[in-house]
């Protein structure tokens, strides 16, 4: 058997979709897997609408997933003089035609057969011209397209996901393959490509299924060996459509900036449209994928691309991942809120990591971590009018509480979580209260909201001398709130 060689083969004309994200994913997953090769090919022929950015975003997006490629880039656009000479060969072998039939006649014929409620298919007329009379018109410099001539029979191939597919012949008019300016339909152009690059497995959305065929007749017309084909279904959002725009982020940098780590959005995706079969652990790291990808687990199926789903299995990789490699991640947004500057962080490095550990248990994406973080990292607490209107309602009673919680920490030594357990522990029994009854107003003295990580979590990570001044401004607050 050959080495296995796939590709992905995008057109530059927008950000990288994850629909586009999943097909590379499944190609560098089977060609890792097999040990293969992994091609990138930017489908750039579309010159109107293909852009620098799209494809800066798109290399951008693969390499944030860390989906390297092992060859240089081709860009399709580089090799429209193989394309016209793959048409012309295959005019010369018979396998196809010039056309000479105009935009406006085409429309005329096909207006006509709307009239007559049939449905237009191309006539062959131009390839009942004998070859003097091509031969004058193209002399002449008439304008003409080539068609491709298809045979009589059906054309079918077995689909590593779909199994036995075929098309009657009869269904598919005589295609045109290279326009007059002498530039590649798009079916031409990707065969003679996939044929350059020697590629063994086409892998790619079903929405080409319809093009296969076309592609297998082409290749045989070139004298090629065909690949094996794969057609993976759609992705669909939550309501059961074709994802679109109308469900929320579909571009892979929208979820990189929201906060979603590469390595759970490349576990996300793989288990749309493909399982490992059997039971197995949805949390999977990308070499533990590589290890157990087959083709015989690709879905026929839609897959359903939900995003609560995606931001669960983000929050199973930041328990998992470690504290070193989050902390950058986590501290660059940080900045970026204007709660502490990255050398700050990097000072206080043992103290973050705490932090980072503390708050991850509660999160689902860096974003979240960050927003946890700030009532850590405010020079001052700004306070949740919910959760003050909840746990200091009886302000005169709170403030005596608060006060006498802060009489109690400041004798407490030495500021670990042992003997600020039994202080506050006794503080409760002494006053008649739970002690869940004390930490609902400490809570918001010391972070401002009605929701944070443990009691002593939090003290141990604000510190001795940042918590008693909580709790001093809070009882000042609640003076303040009596006035």
């Amino acid at each position: 058997m050959p080495t296995p060689r796939l590709r992905f083969a995008p057109s530059p004309t927008g950000y990288l979709h994850v629909g586009g994200a999943r097909t590379a994913l499944f190609n560098w997953l089977y060609a890792r897997r097999h040990g293969g090769q992994f091609l990138l090919r930017v489908e750039d022929t579309d010159k109107a609408r293909s852009t620098d950015e799209s494809t800066r975003a798109i290399f951008e997006g693969l390499q944030w997933l860390g989906l390297g490629w092992d060859e240089e880039v081709v860009y399709q656009g580089s090799n429209v003089a193989r394309h016209g000479a793959d048409a012309e060969r295959m005019v010369a072998s018979g396998h196809a035609y010039r056309c000479f039939c105009s935009a406006f006649e085409l429309d005329a014929r096909r207006k006509q057969a709307e009239a007559a409620e049939g449905a237009f298919k191309y006539d062959r007329r131009c390839d009942r011209l004998d070859a003097a009379e091509v031969a004058r018109r193209v002399a002449a410099g008439e304008p003409s397209v080539i068609r491709f001539r298809v045979p009589e029979g059906s054309t079918g191939w077995t689909d590593l996901v779909h199994g036995d597919i075929s098309f009657p012949n009869k269904d598919i008019e005589d295609f045109v393959i290279l326009r007059s300016d002498g530039t590649p339909i798009y079916n031409l152009a990707v065969t003679s490509d996939d044929i350059a690059m020697r590629i063994t497995l086409v892998m790619r959305g079903d929405d080409h299924v319809s093009n296969t065929p076309k592609q297998i007749l082409l290749y045989r017309a070139l004298g090629a060996e065909l690949p094996q084909f794969a057609h993976l279904p759609m992705i669909h959002g939550t309501d059961g459509k074709k994802l679109s725009k109308r469900h929320g982020a579909t571009a892979v940098a929208d979820w990189q900036h929201e906060g979603i780590l590469p390595q759970a959005m490349v576990n996300f995706l793989a288990l749309l449209g493909w399982s490992p079969g059997g039971e197995f652990n949805e949390v999977m790291r990308i070499d533990e994928l590589v290890a157990v990808f087959a083709a015989d687990g690709l879905l026929r199926k839609a897959s359903v691309f939900d995003p609560k789903k995606l931001e669960w299995m983000n929050g199973q990789h930041l328990m998992t991942m470690a504290l070193g490699d989050l902390a950058p991640l986590v501290g660059r947004k940080i900045a970026a809120a204007g709660l502490m500057r990255e050398i700050e962080l990097g000072r206080r490095h043992e103290w973050f990591l705490r932090l980072l550990d503390l708050l991850r248990v509660r999160a689902r994406t860096v974003d979240d971590i960050v927003r946890l973080a700030r009532p850590f990292l405010a020079a001052t607490v700004t306070y949740d009018e919910a959760a003050v209107a909840k746990a200091w309602k009886e302000i005169p009673e709170t403030r005596a509480l608060l006060a006498a919680v802060h009489d109690a920490l400041t004798a407490c030594a030495p500021w670990e979580a042992e003997p600020l357990e039994v202080a506050l522990k006794t503080l409760a029994e002494a006053r008649g209260l739970g002690t869940g009854k004390v930490f609902g107003p400490m809570r918001v003295a010391l972070t401002g909201e009605s929701n944070s990580p443990g009691m002593f979590d939090v003290l141990m990570v604000l510190g001795r001398e940042t918590a008693l001044a909580r709790l001093t401004a809070a009882i000042s607050e609640l003076d303040r709130r009596t006035l």
